[in-house]
């Protein structure tokens, strides 16, 4: 039996033993996008490659000042955790000491 294969169950999975594509009937003729000029792409190709790679140390230094940014707020962050946690302390010894005089000043 000789099925001939489908999009998705090609007869032969060889582009040269396939049948060539056929032009559709919807699109008229001409209708696709000429040929791009490739005179000069690769010297402006090179040209950026080489821009990038003169970029690079600038970028690691940009990405090496942001990581110390965000370092010094992290430890800024810390540093009012840990004063925040010694005020409270402090405010509860004082609360303590206030209530004993208070008992203390009460009980005489």
């Amino acid at each position: 039996m000789n099925t001939a294969g489908t999009i998705d169950r090609p007869l032969t999975h060889d582009p040269k033993k396939q049948a060539p594509m056929k032009p559709s009937t919807s699109e008229p003729t001409g209708s696709a996008t000429p040929d791009l000029d490739t005179r000069g792409v690769t010297a402006s190709r090179q040209t950026n490659r080489t821009r990038e790679m003169q970029l690079i140390p600038e970028a690691l230094a940009r990405a090496h000042m942001h990581e110390l940014r965000h370092d010094a707020q992290r430890e800024r962050l810390a540093m009012s955790l840990v004063t925040a946690r010694r005020m409270q302390r402090r405010a509860e010894r004082a609360s303590l000491r206030a209530r004993r005089a208070l008992a203390a000043a009460v009980m005489q």
